[in-house]
């Protein structure tokens, strides 16, 4: 019988995960049992989930899920954005987003990226420090907010909102939504200037107040979530002895842990077949990101860290390089950083559903 994969756990960082080599042993895709009932079909193979994630007949739109189910972003039609929209709206208001995160301008932003991940760790003093309990969330953020125009006394707000993103109190989510775009605003105002009134100066004409605030908030929320999961194992390697370069650090961080296990949910517009396998129109589809990237058998390639397809994160380059320069602050500024307990007592925590993992505290001593 299959673990459930939607099921939240906790292991040590060096444990094996039981799930993926399950998935992987139970065919290219599988199906399993949803959270919120009835089934779902899980890709496990590298060429199918590359083919389903450009499948048009494969949507994100959530008015396509199973009407049981909650808890989802609004739909397209509700509230359009890069993560609901397929086809050419999505084209539309991906090219919208693309040039203000291309590699040229997020290189661009090199220096200042390593500057606040430099002034952020040094305030953090001596003595052992949980890089978990603050950094790892306020480097990204302080970053995003800094990028859009928005004011930095709003970083706290900014910090306490997207952890309550992930509240379970009924109405919880939509307030840290909308406390994210009201803060996201700030960078509109007359006297600011930066990626946010780029962003709506990019987006088609038409475009409401309200949706810019929305794409304000994905680029804000995302942004924070991907790199979040990501530096503590990043850091983890790396104070544990890792010396390969910071961009093969990186690399293999995000390849062996990435921010998002699975892709966001899909659901099949039409009854299609997959793998030999009918599936219904309707039917929720998920691709094992982590399992794939992880496969033993793989052949050396691109990995799907970021996803493939129409659908591939808008947000790449300023992960990488954010991740990049935490690296290398810690190792030019902090030569003596170590960790404050052996790597093998460090715990992760998968969050469950299709949420991520991250480490469930960093203890470091910097000095």
């Amino acid at each position: 019988m299959l673990p459930d994969p939607f099921a939240a756990t906790t292991r040590g960082i060096t444990e094996p995960d039981p799930v993926r080599p399950a998935l992987r042993a139970a065919g290219p895709l599988v199906e399993v049992a949803t959270p919120a009932g009835g089934s779902a079909w899980i890709v496990t193979e590298e060429k199918l989930a590359r083919e389903v994630l450009s499948d048009p007949r494969i949507a994100k739109d959530p008015a396509l899920a199973p009407e049981t189910w909650t808890g989802l972003e609004q739909t397209a039609a509700e509230q359009p954005s890069l993560t609901t929209l397929d086809g050419p709206d999505h084209t539309l208001l991906r090219r919208a987003h693309a040039p203000l995160l291309s590699a040229k301008r997020i290189q661009a932003q090199s220096d200042r990226i390593h500057k606040i991940a430099r002034v952020l760790l040094t305030d953090l003093g001596d003595g052992t420090i949980d890089l978990m309990d603050g950094f790892s969330t306020r480097f990204p953020l302080t970053v995003l907010l800094d990028l859009l125009g928005i004011p930095l006394h709003l970083l706290d707000a900014a910090v306490d909102a997207c952890r309550r993103m992930s509240d379970p109190e009924p109405g919880a989510q939509g307030k840290a939504i909308a406390a994210i775009a009201d803060l996201a605003a700030a960078g509109l105002t007359p006297n600011r200037s930066g990626l946010a009134k780029e962003l709506r100066d990019n987006l088609p004409p038409g475009t409401s107040e309200n949706d810019l605030r929305y794409h304000l908030f994905a680029l804000i929320f995302a942004g924070q979530l991907t790199t979040d999961a990501s530096i503590g194992f990043l850091i983890a390697r790396l104070l544990d002895g890792d010396t390969t370069p910071e961009s093969h650090l990186v690399r293999e961080t995000l390849r062996v842990h990435p921010p998002a296990p699975f892709t966001l949910w899909r659901f099949t517009t039409t009854a299609i077949e997959l793998a030999g396998i009918r599936l219904p129109a309707g039917a929720p589809v998920l691709v094992d990101i982590q399992g794939i990237n992880t496969d033993p058998a793989r052949k050396p390639g691109p990995d799907l860290t970021f996803g493939a397809g129409p659908h591939f994160c808008v947000g790449a380059q300023l992960a990488q390089l954010e991740l990049r320069a935490v690296a290398t602050v810690l190792r030019t500024d902090f030569p003596r950083a170590r960790l404050a307990v052996p790597y093998a007592e460090l715990r992760q925590t998968f969050l469950g559903g299709i949420q991520g993992t991250r480490l469930t505290e960093l203890p470091v001593l910097l000095h």
